[in-house]
This record gives structure tokens, C-alpha cells and sequence, in this order.
């Protein structure tokens, strides 16, 4: 009985996901979204690309247009810009960019999405989202 107790006590329940929005430009309903998330942080789902360097094994890359960093706001994050910095590891001429995270995992996370064969997930902690904030410097440092 105290070691089921014990074993309960260090378990993390499931990370559940907060719909904050999708790319308005994509058609079809399947598109890049972004969730905020119960651990303080955000999954964004996007476009898988090619990685031609190495990464950490937790770690991928995603592609998401511009259009969905207004959703931020909807979560308490104004004036998010789509800069190099931070999880942002490429801005294209384009109006997307690519973000690097942690690969998401999480099953109870991954029940509540629907991610079709071409996208990926990715999570990043809210306080990096934060330094990429108009007028915050953080992100370039």
C-alpha cells in the first residue's frame, strides 16, 4: 500500500492542451496549431521539414507561417514577432518560419490533437515565446 502510493505521488498526469488557434491561409481544416498547455508552455504543431544538422534526440523542428503568432495574445503573449531567436532557428522571405522544441510525446497531449502525416509537434517553454515579445531583447542575446 505505500509503495503504490509512493509510485502514484511521482507520476505526472498527462499534459492537457488549450486550443489558442490555426493558420487562417490554410485550407482543409488541416493546418499548423497552436495549444498552450498546463506546464507552461506551448505546442505548436506545424509543417515537418527536412533537419540537415543533427539534433538533440528530443528535439525536431517544425514550419509555421506568421499568421499564428497573433494567436499568442489569446494566452496573455502581445506583440509575439516572428524574429530569429530563441526556438526560432529560421525566418523565411516566405511569412514562415521555422521553430525548434522539444518532440511531444505525451499521449493524453497527442489524443486531444489531430495531426495530419505532414505535420509535427513541438513544445516550447512560455518564457522563451515571451523574449521573442516586441521590445523584449531577450531573444537575440
Amino acid at each position: 500500500m505505500i509503495a503504490s502510493n509512493l509510485q502514484q505521488t511521482h507520476e505526472r498526469p498527462g499534459m492537457r492542451l488549450r486550443f489558442l488557434g490555426k493558420d487562417s491561409a490554410s485550407a482543409g481544416g488541416d493546418s499548423p496549431t497552436l495549444y498552450a498547455t498546463d506546464r507552461d508552455s506551448f505546442v505548436i504543431q506545424g509543417w515537418i521539414i527536412p533537419t540537415p544538422e543533427a539534433l538533440p534526440t528530443d528535439q525536431t523542428r517544425v514550419e509555421i507561417p506568421f499568421n499564428l503568432f497573433e494567436h499568442f495574445a489569446k494566452d496573455g503573449l502581445h506583440k509575439v514577432a516572428p524574429r530569429h531567436g530563441g526556438p526560432i532557428v529560421h525566418v523565411s522571405d516566405h511569412e514562415t518560419c521555422i521553430v525548434q522544441g522539444t518532440i511531444v510525446t505525451d499521449p493524453d497531449a497527442l489524443s486531444q490533437m489531430r495531426i495530419p502525416s505532414h505535420e509535427s509537434c513541438v513544445e516550447v517553454s512560455r518564457g522563451a515565446i515571451a523574449a521573442l515579445q516586441e521590445g523584449n531583447n531577450a531573444a537575440h542575446a
